[in-house]
């Protein structure tokens, strides 16, 4: 008898195969940042997920016997998780941001963006108006686009990528989420589709890891699509390009909301003169920035 089917007759139960699962786990070394952060939730979030169920799952239910083929499914991920180190959100196909499911592929990035802290307390104090026109940009599952319209519902939201896979998915997401009447995704190489529009509010959370910290990133951000994560070897060639250009499209009284991550130091020592706002967020994450029009407008002339 194979393992697998040795433990498909021993285990029955949910219960069962949560503790199980989590014993897999913690001796497979495995790295937990995409949604979890411990052996114990990733355990509990892959069976609840494989089995359809919410996490607020009546406990006293835990002990209902699965079936063949539901025991099956949940080995299955189990060993694609450990021996492939794919992210959990893949195996499922869906990640949750600001208490919302999105789908997600491997043509996406999993949403985990700090700059959510900042869509919940609706960008208070830097966004002065309220803001009627907002624009997402390497907006992978459209996390960040659909999360901003539904804070903000009289805006429209254009969310924009280079990858005409990930839109694919972000349209998706769109229709979940029923805001196809305010949000637009557009294939768009940085903003050569955008030529003659402006914005309130300019989200960006762009590729930024740069080489030396993606070689020796985990196995399971190698599972992610590298062109969502790096940008050149110091992890700044889109942001370089980006702030050249990023003025022409906000507003007077708008706001530049932009994740850089680990490259902070980075971009503060390209840009010396430049007084980066940068947020501290009190559930942690580091390296996002607010800048104004009047202070992307001195970029270009410095």
């Amino acid at each position: 008898m194979s393992k697998s089917q040795t433990v498909i007759k021993d285990l029955s139960t949910i219960k069962d195969f949560i503790r199980w699962t989590f014993s897999r786990f913690q001796k497979a070394d495995l790295f937990y940042g995409h949604g979890t952060d411990n052996a114990w939730d990733e355990a509990v979030q892959l069976v609840m997920g494989a089995l359809k169920l919410p996490l607020d799952f009546d406990r006293d239910m835990l002990d209902c016997a699965l079936t063949y083929d539901e025991k099956k499914h949940i080995l299955k991920l189990v060993q694609t998780r450990i021996t492939k180190r794919e992210p959990l959100p893949y195996l499922l196909g869906e990640a949750w941001f600001m208490g919302l499911p999105f789908k997600v592929t491997k043509d996406t990035l999993i949403p985990r963006s700090p700059i959510m802290a900042l869509l919940e307390s609706e960008f208070v104090p830097w966004l002065k108006n309220y803001p009627l026109n907002i624009l997402d940009m390497c907006t992978g599952s459209g996390c960040l686009g659909i999360a901003a319209a539904l804070v903000f519902e009289d805006a429209q939201v254009d969310i924009t990528d280079i990858s005409e896979k990930a839109l694919l998915v972000a349209n998706e997401n769109i229709l979940r989420h029923q805001v196809e009447d305010r949000v637009e995704a557009i294939h768009s190489d940085m903003f050569k589709a955008l030529v003659g529009k402006q914005y309130d509010l300019i989200i960006c959370n762009p590729p930024y890891v740069d080489a030396e910290d993606f070689e020796s990133a985990p196995a399971e951000f190698h599972n992610e699509p590298e062109l969502a994560l790096t940008s050149g070897e110091d992890g700044l060639t889109f942001t370089h390009d980006f702030l050249a250009q990023a003025a022409h499209y906000l507003r007077d009284d708008g706001i530049l909301v932009y994740e850089v991550g680990n490259t902070e130091n980075a971009l503060q020592a390209a840009y010396p003169n430049i007084s980066f706002m940068w947020v501290e967020l009190e559930q942690g994450g580091n390296g996002v920035f607010i800048l104004t029009k009047e202070q992307l407008s001195e970029l270009l002339l410095s």
